[in-house]
């Protein structure tokens, strides 16, 4: 998906991986329920910082912190923007 939004300085932007659905013995999972997913796809980065260049790129899977990033909706999808820092690892 091309997405038309620029991140600035050392943020990105993040898809959030899809929640479970069901548990491994097949119990389906109400929405009131489901985990904020912890990992996702970057879909954008900014230029990065004097001090800080950007280590992720596009197209990378990351893990980020739960309270991670700044939800926001963009042509009916659920995306996060969030700083690099808070993405805790590259999967």
């Amino acid at each position: 998906m091309k997405v038309n939004i620029k991140p600035l300085a050392d943020r990105v932007l993040v898809r959030p991986a899809a929640a479970e659905e069901k548990t491994a013995s097949g119990i389906i999972i109400p929405d009131t329920a489901k985990e904020k997913p912890l990992k996702g796809e970057i879909l954008a980065t900014g230029g990065g910082t004097k001090d800080e260049t950007m280590v992720v790129k596009t197209g990378d899977s990351v893990l980020y912190g739960k309270y991670a990033g700044t939800e926001l909706e963009w042509e009916g999808e659920k995306l996060l923007i969030m700083r690099q820092s808070d993405i805790l690892a590259i999967i």
